[in-house]
């Protein structure tokens, strides 16, 4: 009698632990298949507390204006977000991040963002994690509050009504909340783009968040963290940027507050600082906390910086600084989008915002801090995205080491010790993965990295160049 041989299809063997059947990779998609010393650092791994990054791209939030207003399935993540995150996790990206999703329902961006607020947001949340995670990404969320900017609309909606309006207010018509639109400061003039009612605007007139509603929001923070951690998300990012709630508190322009909320940097920053600490109260130690900030908002010599002041890069690195001992792992550099009178077209350069990072991390080394940077910003191009984080010690003595190894190295990135540094540790790529999701298979190809493909598809693996 004959042995009986291994049939072909038990080698196909699944990704453990889901209620489906995906198969699990041969290699992870977008791991080089080994590390030398010619490896870019952009394809070499990075380890942030318990959790490692396969190479050093990452995938920016991105608004996708897809959850439901209405009803029992208000903010949650449907199978819009499974098939366009997943994608990209398939292609290759070390770490997707879940778009700005409201802490508490007027945190919203829009009535059709979604949210956290609830354990039965927690679902939805799981199965796009889950998804991310079986093709070898981490999984992350934007926790946001979108303060003076919420119940508005998508770009899409707007176009429809007025083709030369970014977004248009959201009426309860359609789930918007227009006398529950909040920011540090209240009243017509207080609206974002200083049009109260009138027919033109784009935003709803805030009011003035109490003092006991702002340690609400403090609260809804927290909570929704540990929703993620309970959702299985890898990595955590506060958003404080683009004129939302936090960055409104951040800047002088649009929190004159005298309470302990407002006025001084101290106090200015207090709710940020509140809003890290409740957040690690609610998350494993092991989890990584990035924040997202607005690292200026090119306001200098506008008449609102002239009569207040303003958040600008100084700022940023004084708030740095103080982030290693509060528990930040990653600083999110990203900057503007809290007052029309911005000095800068946001659409027409390519490293005005990496310039701004590598300040950053500068100083944070001089300080002897330890933080990682990310660059984010129109990063399109192999040999850009491959630049910016090339770092010519990071990995010189890591020929043919393991992954893990690689990893552990690569832990002490900004203790670089001359040589090519850094201007960032990793890249945040938004735009371009809607252009091209297979953007991290290409970049290694143009660079002439050989990196692993998803099992499905091998067959149409680019040629060796």
């Amino acid at each position: 009698m004959s042995t009986p041989t291994q049939q072909p299809s038990a080698l196909n063997v699944g990704v453990p632990n889901l209620p489906y059947f995906t198969p699990a990779h041969i290699a992870n998609p977008g791991t080089p298949t080994q590390i030398s010393a010619d490896t870019p650092t952009l394809f070499t791994p990075l380890k942030i507390r318990s959790k490692t990054l396969r190479n050093r791209i990452i995938v920016a939030p991105m608004c996708q204006y897809s959850t439901a207003a209405f009803g029992p399935d208000i903010g949650k993540l449907t199978d819009w977000h499974v098939a366009t995150l997943g994608h990209y996790a398939i292609k290759g990206a070390a770490l997707v991040i879940i778009e700005a999703t409201g802490v508490q329902p007027n945190g919203r961006i829009s009535p059709n963002c979604p949210g956290l607020w609830s354990d039965e947001q927690i679902a939805g949340v799981r199965r796009v994690s889950d998804f991310v995670k079986s093709q070898g990404a981490l999984s992350g969320i934007q926790l946001a509050h979108a303060g003076r900017k919420a119940s508005s609309s998508a770009s899409w909606v707007a176009a429809a009504v007025e083709t030369k309006r970014p977004t248009v207010r959201s009426d309860r018509d359609v789930g918007g909340w227009p006398d529950d639109v909040v920011g540090p400061m209240g009243g017509l003039e207080e609206t974002w783009d200083g049009k109260g009612l009138a027919e033109d605007g784009i935003f709803w007139p805030p009011r003035q968040l109490s003092v006991a509603e702002v340690q609400q929001v403090v609260k809804a923070f927290g909570e929704s963290a540990r929703r993620a951690v309970e959702a299985g998300i890898d990595v955590i990012e506060i958003h404080a940027a683009h004129g939302y709630l936090i960055h409104q508190f951040l800047s002088p322009v649009t929190n004159r507050r005298t309470d302990q909320y407002g006025g001084s940097f101290e106090n200015r920053t207090r709710l940020l600082v509140e809003i890290i600490q409740s957040i690690r109260a609610h998350i494993p130690d092991t989890t990584p906390l990035f924040l997202r900030v607005s690292s200026t908002e090119w306001l200098e010599g506008t008449a609102p910086a002239e009569k207040w002041g303003s958040w600008d890069v100084e700022s940023t690195i004084q708030l740095a600084r103080l982030l290693p001992s509060l528990g930040v792992d990653f600083l999110d550099v990203s900057s503007g989008g809290n007052h029309p009178l911005q000095r800068v077209n946001m659409f027409a350069s390519k490293d005005y915002q990496i310039k701004i990072a590598n300040q950053i991390r500068q100083a944070i080394k001089a300080a002897d801090l330890k933080l990682l940077i990310g660059a984010v910003g129109l990063i399109t191009e192999p040999e850009q995205a491959r630049d910016i984080v090339e770092d010519g010690h990071a990995h010189a003595h890591g020929v043919d080491r393991s992954i893990g190894e690689e990893a552990a190295a690569a832990n002490e990135l900004t203790d670089a010790k001359g040589g090519k540094e850094p201007l960032a540790d990793a890249i945040l790529v938004a735009r371009q993965f809607l252009r091209e999701p297979e953007w991290v298979l290409k970049v290694a190809w143009k660079l002439g990295v050989d990196v692993a493909w998803p099992n499905q598809f091998l067959r149409v693996r680019f040629p060796k160049l």
